[in-house]
C-alpha cells in the first residue's frame, strides 16, 4: 500500500531511534572507559570465590565485570543495525544489508544467551546465606557458569565475534554503497577489525595481554567514532529520508 504524500515516511522514526541508539552506545562506551580507570575497575577475578567476594563488596562491579554494560550496548546495536539496513533499502546493497542484519541479531542473541551476570548475582546471594556444605555446591555451580559466560573467554567468543563481524561488514557495505560517508566506513572497518583480533587474542591466546589491550582500546575508540558518525547520518535521514547519499571523504 502506498503511503500518502502528506504522511511522513515511517522509516523516519526508525532512523531517529537508530541514531539515538548509536548515541546511547557511545555513552555506554564512555561509561565503560570511565569505570575501567576507577579503583578496582580493571581487576581480574580468578575463581568463583573471588567473584562471590566481589559481588558481596560491590554488586554493581560484579555485574559490570560480567557484561552488564554490554547488555545495554547489544540492545542499542539491534536498533542501530535495523536502521542501517533501512538506510540501504532500494540500493544495490539491500540484500547484503539484510544478511548482515541477521549476523548482528545472531550475535546479540548468542551474547544474551551466554551472559551469566544476573545468575552469578543470584548465586552469590545464596552463597552468603548458605551453610558450609551448600557453599561447595554453589561454588561448583558458579564455576560452571563462568566457564560459559565470563566475558572475552571461549564461552562468550561467538557472541562478540558475530556482532563485531556484522559491524565490520556493515562498514564495508557503507564504503561500497555511499549511503554513509567514507570516513564512517573506514572508522568502522578499522575499529571492528581490531576488536575481532582482540577477541581471538583474549579468548584463545595467552601471554599477549598488552597487545590485546592496545587493540581493545584503539578499536573501541574507533567503534565509538563510527557510532557517532552513524548517528549523525541517521539523524539526517530522519529529517529527509530521500536525502542524497553522503559524498564527504
Amino acid at each position: 500500500m502506498a503511503i500518502p504524500e502528506n504522511n511522513p515516511d515511517p522509516w523516519q522514526g526508525i532512523y531517529k531511534l537508530g541514531g539515538l541508539a548509536a548515541t546511547g552506545a557511545v555513552l555506554v562506551g564512555a561509561l565503560e572507559i570511565l569505570i575501567t580507570f576507577l579503583p578496582g575497575g580493571n581487576t581480574v577475578q580468578e575463581s568463583a570465590l573471588d567473584w562471590f567476594l566481589l559481588f558481596e563488596q560491590n554488586w554493581f562491579m560484579g555485574l559490570r565485570d560480567l557484561g552488564l554494560l554490554n547488555i545495554f550496548f547489544n540492545a542499542a546495536a539491534v536498533l542501530t543495525s535495523f536502521a542501517i539496513y533501512g538506510a540501504h533499502r532500494g540500493s544495490r546493497g539491500q540484500p547484503y544489508a539484510a544478511l548482515i542484519l541477521i549476523f548482528s541479531l545472531l550475535g546479540v542473541a548468542v551474547f544474551l544467551a551466554t551472559n551469566r551476570a544476573f545468575a552469578m548475582l543470584d548465586l552469590s546471594q545464596q552463597y552468603a546465606a548458605a551453610s558450609s556444605s551448600q557453599r561447595e555446591l554453589l561454588a561448583s555451580a558458579a564455576q560452571s557458569l563462568l566457564s560459559a559466560g565470563q566475558s572475552h573467554t571461549p564461552g562468550t567468543f561467538l557472541g562478540f565475534f558475530l556482532s563485531e563481524l556484522a559491524g565490520f561488514f556493515f562498514s564495508l557495505l557503507m564504503l561500497k554503497s555511499r549511503v554513509f560517508s567514507k570516513a564512517t566506513a573506514v572508522a568502522g572497518m578499522a575499529g571492528f577489525g581490531m576488536l575481532i583480533i582482540f577477541e581471538f587474542f583474549a579468548s584463545f591466546a595467552t601471554g599477549l595481554n598488552l597487545p590485546a589491550m592496545l587493540l581493545a582500546m584503539i578499536g573501541g575508540l574507533l567503534s565509538m567514532a563510527w557510532d557517532i558518525l552513524v548517528a549523525r547520518r541517521l539523524f539526517q535521514l530522519s529529517r529527509d529520508p530521500a536525502g542524497s547519499p553522503e559524498t564527504e571523504q
